[in-house]
Order: C-alpha cells, then structure tokens, then sequence
C-alpha cells in the first residue's frame, strides 16, 4: 500500500497568524479585543497607574509598591543628563536628519560610551534600559533643539516623571499637571503591543547575543517604516485639512470612494475595536475642551463616524494620539519618536526575555525561485 503524501507546508503572508515564539509579557487579543500586560488589563493600568510603574512592571517583571516606584523615579531621575562625548555626537547630526534617525543615532552613541558589559546578563540589561527610559527624551529634545535654534539646553531636569520630563524639555518649562497626566497616560498605552514589526526586530536582533543598544535600535529602525510607526503622524495631517467636520466627511466619503486607504483605522490583530482607543480618545476630547479647540476633536470624530458607517472600521490607538499629542504643543515630526520613548520599556523587557531562551530566531523561508541547474562556462553566458 502507497503512504500517503506529507501535505505540503503552510504558507504564511508576511508570518501573519503564525506562532514565533513565547512571551509571559503582553498578550494582544487574546480573548477578544483586549490587551493585556503581564497579565493587567490596559485600562485599569492606565487608569490606576503611572507610565514608571507601568516600565517597571514590563522591565522587572512586577508592579512596584510606594517604596520602589519611589526609588525607581529617583534612579531614572539621575540618569537624565547626557556624556559629553553623546552631546557631542547628538550636535553633529545634520538639522535636516529625520528625528528617528536623530535618535537611533543618540541611542548609538550612548552605547558606544557607556556600553554593555555583559551581553549574556539581565541585571545589567536591565540598568540599561531603565538609564535609556531616562535618557531617550534628552536625546531626542537637545538634538531637536540644537538643530533647530543652536541652543544647548540642560537636561537633567528635576521633573518627576518621563512625561514631565520630555514637556519640561520641549518647552523650556514645567507642564501642567493636566498635560503631564494626558502625556504619561499615553506612554502607557504605547509601551509595548507583544509581536509587533519593531519588537520581533528587536528579540531577532537580542536572540544572537548583542547587546542591548543593538536590539533597541532594531527596534527603532523598524518603527521608523511607514507601515509601522508614523500613523499618528499622518492621521494629525489627515485631521489638519479640514476647517469642519462637516467638510471632513464630504471629503473622506470622495476619498473612500475613490478607493483610498485613511490611515488610523483598523488593526491587523482586533476585530471590532481597539482597546486603548477609548483611553485616548477621551483624553483627546478633554485636552482639545480645555485647549479650546473642540474643533479639532469634532472634525477627528466626524471622521470616525464615516469610516465607521462607510467601511466598518474602527480607529486604532493613532489616530485620537494625533490631536491630543497637538493639545500638548508637541510638533507632529516627533510623535514617532514619542512612541520610541514609550515601547522602549517593552521592547527591553522582551529582549531580556529573549536572552533567557538562550536561542536565536531563524526561521526558514519558501523557496520560489528555479529549480536546479548547471553554472555554465564563461564563454557560454550571454551579456
């Protein structure tokens, strides 16, 4: 009797619903649109929770009590300033370079002069990466405003928070509790997304064995891609063309017709809605009231309904980010870098996680291309 035939192998798109790998960090989706982080629902972490306490628990595997989360701010508090040889470094970086690459670059020089030790470690990874949760705002706030105005700013502020910290930077002055607030909130829900394009980058990168510095840069090269990072962005320029909502939807309903993508809605892993697009969609809505400029809001929420009506799609964590990062006077080139500042907490606790498995990532490919065949003579090729 002939045995059967193995079935052919499975062809996945893009490794789209398929397993690679394990984490006990972040789930996504997992019983319906919900969003998990080691085992919290994002809502009540945002709700109850500061950004620090939310890095802690993804860096070092636990929510802090009063003493710790205390500790931990005094510690990322006094890694705020920056090697003279990285301020260095950051003012030659050309003002027109995109600002990912500003701090890619600045994350690069910071592991050049103040470099891991042990590449095989988590005590020390973790050092590092609550010293990049301080650092990365400076990076990105002294290159930003050195390239723009020549202006060397001190960034070892005495802010008491990460977003406290990077409004202090950008304006030159303490923030309103209110926006500190709206701003920490945020980082919560971009801090980390479990698989995602970046983090993937980020444990292939971890699981050969390089440091930490190298695996967040992975991590923020894959961000900066068009169709990873930088939604929020563009859904800030969709928002911005429009006087009314009304003139909104007259002109999303002609793009819809004319078969354009309108970014910010949709999600390739929820089904029916985003879990953290209520969060900050009310924070949106609460910062453009106070901000004066329920405008902005309603033009952002007309576009909502269309979307919604028109083609069943309901917006992602982007696109209310958008106006509320607007409200907080944050220029819209630097909203990507702001998510950088965020996922950095998880893209470092999943390369510790990463090292622990103590294998690297190499998966196998399809092959498309010809079957076999012979090299021919020099002579023989044609030009």
């Amino acid at each position: 009797m002939e045995a059967p035939s193995s079935p052919p192998p499975k062809k996945s798109v893009s490794l789209s619903g398929i397993i690679a790998g394990e984490t006990a960090i972040c789930t996504v989706g997992r019983n319906g649109d919900n969003l998990h982080y080691r085992g919290y629902p994002i809502l009540e972490l945002a709700q109850g929770c500061a950004f620090e306490e939310v890095a802690y628990l993804l860096i070092h595997g636990r929510l802090p009590d009063e003493a710790a989360l205390a500790q931990y701010r005094q510690q990322l508090g006094e890694s705020r300033g920056l090697p003279r040889e990285v301020i260095t470094a950051l003012e030659h970086i050309p003002a027109a370079t995109h600002p990912m690459d500003a701090l890619r670059s600045g994350v690069s020089a910071l592991g050049c002069v103040l470099p891991e030790k042990d590449e095989h470690g988590t005590a020390g990874a973790r050092d590092i990466a609550d010293r990049l949760l301080s650092a990365l705002p400076s990076l990105l706030l002294y290159w930003y405003h050195f390239s723009r105005h020549g202006r060397r700013i001190d960034t070892a502020t005495n802010a008491s928070s990460v977003a406290a910290h990077f409004l202090h930077l950008l304006r030159g002055q303490p923030a309103l509790p209110e926006h500190i607030r709206a701003l920490d909130q945020s980082l919560i829900l971009y801090a980390e997304h479990e698989f995602n394009a970046s983090t993937f980058a980020n444990r292939v990168v971890a699981s050969t064995g390089a440091d930490l510095y190298s695996a967040v840069c992975a991590g923020i090269g894959a961000l900066k891609g068009p169709k990873h990072g930088g939604a929020n962005e563009v859904a800030m320029d969709i928002i911005a063309r429009y006087d009314t909502a009304d003139e909104a939807e007259t002109d999303i309903v002609h793009r819809l017709n004319q078969h354009e993508v309108v970014i910010g809605f949709g999600h390739p892993v929820y089904t029916r809605a985003d879990p953290r697009s209520p969060i900050i969609k009310s924070i949106a809505q609460r910062l453009c009231q106070s901000g004066g400029n329920p405008r902005l809001f309603d033009i952002a929420e007309r576009i909502e309904s269309v979307m919604q009506r028109d083609k069943a799609l309901f917006p992602n964590l982007d696109w209310y980010a958008a106006p509320a990062y607007h409200m907080l006077g944050i220029p819209t080139e630097l909203f990507t870098p702001l998510f950088v500042i965020a996922r950095c907490a998880g893209w470092a606790a999943h390369a510790i996680e990463q090292r622990g498995s103590g294998k690297i990532i190499r998966p196998t490919a399809v092959y498309t291309g010809p079957d076999e065949r012979r090299v021919p003579a020099i002579e023989e090729r044609s030009a």
